[in-house]
């Protein structure tokens, strides 16, 4: 278990995370969502023990992440992964090997070849994807308890990412490792995470499991004869809303059969139901601290 308490940390006066508290239990795949710049690099370090945290700790089922015996258990994979000029597959590694003694080449070269990577030619010389696409192999290589992925999606074409999430589920049933992976793309993490936690000015603002969190959501279209407004919906818990025109689509939490009703004395033309995702969930949330509400 991953356990996070207190943790604050700044650059400057620029304060990134504030009285963070989390934990992280045992082979689960966590996703960390929230806009750019909104401290999840920063988290996945000081979870790392790249940065070390001004204020709070974070353990490991009890140990120092700096501790010999955690590291060679955690792995993380930066959004920019360091490499320098001759660095090359083959060249990688053997690097990795000084660090992670353990590391598996044979899966290594599998993925590398799956990905039809050159294995001697530098890295310099790579798309993004494709170095991407290098480091992702080396972190299933290395197979670790704790894997730590920031914007891990990032310059993957859709079959590389479907590879990707395949491997990945692989891991954690036959491993039984743990996986915090980091995103902006909502739609990457919907199908694929167990838990998310939501990270915006400074602090974890909303967390759960993924499909708890669409469950009590509803979402409908309606059009009506006038131009509605958002007061239009003002006796229904809206999550969020879109107006174009004579039609509105609106996100409601609640029970089904009370928002059907009220949404029914509205008078609408039409009125369809559809369904929710959860993307339009974590904008829900955002939408709603935005307008002064609780998240």
């Amino acid at each position: 278990m991953i356990k996070i308490e207190g943790l604050s940390h700044s650059f400057g006066d620029n304060k990134v995370l504030e009285d963070v508290e989390l934990e992280i239990g045992d082979k689960k795949v966590l996703g960390l969502v929230g806009i750019n710049g909104a401290g999840k690099s920063t988290l996945l370090r000081l979870i790392s023990g790249v940065y070390h945290p001004q204020t709070g700790k974070v353990s490991y089922d009890g140990n120092d992440p700096l501790k010999d015996e955690t590291r060679r258990n955690l792995f993380l994979l930066p959004d920019d992964p360091y490499f320098n000029g001759q660095t090359t597959c083959k060249s990688l590694i053997e690097m990795y090997k000084v660090f992670y003694p353990e590391v598996d080449e044979e899966v290594f070269k599998e993925i590398i070849n799956d990905f039809k990577l050159p294995w001697k030619k530098p890295l310099r010389t790579f798309s993004k994807g494709m170095r991407r696409q290098a480091f992702v192999a080396l972190a299933f290589a290395v197979a670790p308890k704790y894997l730590l992925l920031d914007e891990a999606f990032d310059g993957l074409d859709p079959l590389a990412r479907k590879k990707f999430k395949d491997r990945l589920s692989k891991l954690v049933k036959e491993k039984g490792s743990t996986v915090i992976i980091s995103s902006h793309s909502l739609k990457e993490l919907e199908d694929f995470c167990d838990e998310f936690v939501m990270i915006d000015e400074h602090h974890l603002i909303s967390s759960g499991k993924v499909l708890e969190k669409t469950m009590d959501l509803f979402k409908y279209q309606l059009a009506f004869k006038e131009i509605p407004t958002e007061e239009t919906f003002a006796a229904l818990s809206v999550k969020s809303i879109k107006i174009t025109g004579r039609v509105a689509t609106v996100v409601c939490e609640g029970e089904a059969g009370e928002i059907e009703e009220k949404l029914n004395a509205l008078d609408p033309l039409i009125l369809d139901k559809l369904d929710v995702n959860f993307e339009e969930a974590f904008i829900g949330d955002i939408d709603r601290k935005l307008r002064g509400g609780e998240s």
